[in-house]
């Protein structure tokens, strides 16, 4: 194995050990005097120290009942533990917000590396990580335990822990809050809550850089051209003016949804927006449309609950052979997913023979085949942790032909791969910095080609597993509002149109923004933004890719972000 490889991946184990015997989600460790404000300890590790901060910031009356959780915004913090514990005294601060079903847990990987790497040239800066608020619906309870077996049993089995019980996952008719919560409400949170943390806006103009990854770049777009006070002649409120600078994720900043096209799955049950505004809005404010964003196969709160799950166990014992497929209960939802992921072929897929339960696979090979870009369908939810080991693998020619044209957008480029020999042998799972070693058995295509090298693997499968098992906020967000994404799409008409009061904004700070080469928009992205393209990564890689890279250089995205923070202009 490369020998800084082999340092980098001790020094992960030793922070991920820390970590986790060290950083469990504890009691609030401080709060405002006026209970507006917690901030609870989350861990230590590798220079870094992370919490969960919320901050109360309840929504207007006009929203209606809801959740008393969902009057409170939440973030993940992340700082140099060497550094001041005030963020207003940081060298600068990122903000970012998430894409499409995604939650904060998802930039545990990326914060971390832009902190360290910071931290290593003298400067501290901190990164948070926001949470939407309609991540207040989440229940982490069963995931919190670390056990997949509890998890479980919690979700899905009536079981109870700790005396508490799943109040199941939330149907539309509890959603009615929900059908307000568009881009509008959505940049008025980033704004409190900038506002709330970093009072002073002298302070959020000089040090704040806003950003985000996919869809965040959109919302950051209608932030900076968002006026706040209701007066556009008065400009300190104006959302140009709580940045430094902008930064985007495999993404632009802007306020079309043009370039993320691959993002939204057709089968969501996303309402025709030929309809128009007032009718759109009607259907969400009667229940009549989906509140929220979902779809029949993995998009939905039952089946994103696996993938914590799934981290939970990879966490817990990644060379262990995993029960996970036979332990979870049989539903039709679950069965659906299950087909749908690791069906070789349609005939596999119509008739469920072999079924996942059928292979054995360590849990970190169930989470690699739950994520990994030669592995999972859609390409806003692959990332590239390495490939299958331990025995034969096959085509994976469902729901599309590997090689086909048909793979671009949607289902992204790779070739596709699944294990071969069901009752077989043990599929582990060969992590990213291992693949092209010595002992790498090459896997081919039936055509000839590799399935991967290893310049397109980039994530390490266990920071993988800790952001999406032991964060207490998500990697996914499970009730996405649907009114965010039908805000975006009518994006001309007068009721969206008219929250772009500054449009001169998206273009009066600097802006950074950086691709993943393999990503959904490589090669779609304007050359006068002159982004930074960090090859081989796919959609996610640029939020989970680990810091030392197969090449033996420094992680780019993680890089690039620091070195924008050092000086934006």
């Amino acid at each position: 194995m490369n020998t800084s490889r082999s340092r980098a991946r001790t020094w992960r184990t030793a922070a991920l050990a820390a970590l986790l015997t060290t950083g469990a989600f504890t009691a609030s460790a401080s709060a405002s005097a006026e209970g507006a404000r917690t901030e609870t300890a989350v861990g230590s590790a590798g220079g870094v120290t992370e919490t969960v901060v919320r901050v109360k910031a309840p929504l207007p009356a006009s929203f209606g009942a809801r959740p008393a959780a969902c009057d409170w915004l939440s973030y993940l913090r992340y700082r140099s533990s060497a550094g001041p514990a005030s963020s207003a005294d940081a060298d600068r601060v990122l903000v970012a917000q998430p894409g499409i079903l995604e939650g904060a847990g998802a930039f545990d990987s990326v914060a971390r590396n832009t902190v360290t790497r910071a931290a290593q040239q003298g400067r501290h800066i901190e990164f948070w990580a926001l949470d939407r608020r309609s991540n207040c619906l989440e229940d982490h309870t069963g995931t919190a335990t670390g056990d997949q077996h509890t998890a479980v049993d919690y979700y899905y089995r009536g079981k109870q822990v700790g005396g508490r019980a799943f109040a199941g996952f939330v149907g539309n008719d509890q959603l009615g809050w929900m059908a307000k919560l568009g881009i509008e409400q959505t940049v008025r949170d980033e704004y409190d809550l900038l506002a709330a943390e970093l009072p002073d806006q002298r302070i959020r103009k000089d040090k704040v850089l806003c950003g985000g990854h996919s869809l965040g770049g959109v919302i950051t777009g209608y932030f900076a051209a968002a006026d706040f006070d209701g007066n556009p002649a008065t400009t300190a409120d104006a959302g140009q003016n709580q940045c430094a600078g902008y930064f985007a994720l495999d993404t632009t900043v802007s306020t079309s949804l043009a370039d993320l096209s691959g993002s939204i799955p057709d089968d969501t049950n996303l309402p025709d927006i030929g309809l128009g505004y007032g009718v759109v809005q009607a259907g969400l404010d009667s229940g009549l449309l989906p509140r929220s964003l979902s779809a029949p196969v993995l998009l939905n709160p039952e089946t994103m609950t696996l993938l914590a799950i799934a981290g939970v166990g990879a966490v817990q014992d990644p060379d262990g052979e995993a029960d996970l497929p036979s332990y979870l209960p049989q539903n039709t939802n679950i069965e659906a997913t299950n087909r749908f992921l690791f069906s070789k072929d349609t005939a596999t897929f119509l008739t469920g023979s072999p079924a996942v339960k059928d292979f054995r696979l360590t849990n970190e090979a169930v989470l690699g085949a739950l994520m990994d870009d030669q592995s999972v369908p859609l390409a806003f939810l692959q990332s590239s942790v390495g490939f299958f080991d331990g025995g034969p693998v096959t085509d994976k020619n469902f729901p599309v032909t590997n090689g086909s044209s048909a793979q671009p957008g949607l289902f992204g480029t790779e070739y596709k791969a699944i294990p071969a020999v069901p009752h077989g042998p043990l599929y582990t799972w060969r992590d990213y910095d291992r693949v092209g070693d010595a002992d790498d058995p090459g896997y081919k295509s039936s055509d000839g080609t590799p399935f991967t090298a290893a310049g397109k693997e980039v994530t390490d499968i266990q920071e993988l597993a800790r952001s999406m098992g032991t964060q207490p906020l998500d990697f996914t967000e499970q009730y996405f509002p649907t009114k965010l994404v039908t805000d975006l799409e009518l994006s001309t008409s007068p009721q969206v149109k008219r929250l772009v009061v500054h449009p001169d904004g998206l273009t009066a700070n600097p802006t950074l923004t950086v691709l993943a080469g393999d990503g959904l928009l490589a090669g779609r992205v304007p050359a006068e933004l002159h982004p930074v393209v960090a090859d081989g990564y796919q959609h996610l890689d640029v939020l989970t890719a680990a810091p030392v890279q197969n090449n033996g250089r420094p992680e780019p995205v993680s890089t690039a972000l620091t070195e924008f923070a050092r000086d934006p202009r």
